[in-house]
């Protein structure tokens, strides 16, 4: 029987990518809240916090996956638009990869058949699928994270006719 120090068991790594988020809203029934963040919009499991409260994200790279193409029938509820801004080759299998989603960079941790696989290259335009997001319990200055686009208001009425 193998055990974890069997040199046939690959090395593992953690790579956590940790950011200020703004807490947007909860929806209760399905027990999800909306962070903001600087590379968008997260769901998470239900954050027991006030909408406006600032709390660091904490994405695990284990937890994310790349797509070349916009991933739509899947469960995974987090689709990122981003780029690939590097591509970190550890002991193989692992390949750790470097996504900035315009204003925030996550890592993910892959392996090199998919780098091949996927011909992933630095500059490539990727999808990043975040199945799970662990929330810390620590709250952070308000100042730290994006505020909400303000729309203008539409204190006018249509006038027009029909």
């Amino acid at each position: 029987m193998l055990d974890s120090s069997s040199p046939l068991f690959a090395r593992t790594y953690r790579f956590v990518s940790a950011f200020p988020a703004r807490l947007l809203r909860h929806d209760e029934t399905l027990g999800l809240s909306t962070l903001l963040f600087a590379g968008g919009e997260l769901r998470v499991p239900l954050v027991d916090a006030a909408a406006g409260t600032v709390v660091e994200a904490k994405i695990d790279a284990s937890d994310v996956s790349i797509a070349l193409s916009r991933p739509m029938d899947v469960t995974i509820l987090n689709r990122l638009p981003g780029e690939i801004v590097a591509l970190g080759f550890l002991a193989p299998p692992f390949v750790v990869a470097t996504l900035s989603l315009g204003g925030a960079e996550l890592q993910a941790i892959i392996t090199r058949e998919s780098v091949d696989r996927l011909a992933l290259v630095e500059g490539l335009r990727a999808w990043a699928m975040i199945k799970a997001v662990a929330i810390s319990g620590r709250t952070l200055d308000p100042d730290a994270a994006p505020y909400p686009r303000r729309w203008p208001s539409s204190d006018r009425t249509s006038s027009g006719t029909r």
